[in-house]
């Protein structure tokens, strides 16, 4: 299972620093690298749906959360943001 889980996040890490837009790859690339090997799995699962959406819907959740709330992965989005300095941790 632990095997599993490694795998999940490998890729997860490099679904997300291969986007598509080099803004993209830095604001996730640069999180997934530090958060996904402390993550859950609940949390990693959150994650990996997360990174289905595409990159302008991800821009908007993560830059501009007051036009495009998170919804399920508002906890994630803030952790993202505050990793970045765009608001305060919680």
């Amino acid at each position: 299972m632990t095997d599993d889980v490694d795998v999940r996040r490998r890729r997860a890490v490099y679904r997300a620093c291969h986007r598509g837009t080099k803004e993209m790859d830095w604001i996730l690339g640069r999180f997934a690298q530090a958060a996904l090997p402390a993550m859950d799995l609940d949390r990693l699962g959150r994650f990996e749906r997360m990174l289905t959406l595409p990159d302008p819907d991800l821009h908007e959740m993560i830059l501009h959360p007051e036009l495009r709330p998170g919804g399920d992965y508002a906890d994630i989005v803030s952790a993202l943001r505050a990793f970045h300095g765009l608001e305060e941790s919680q």
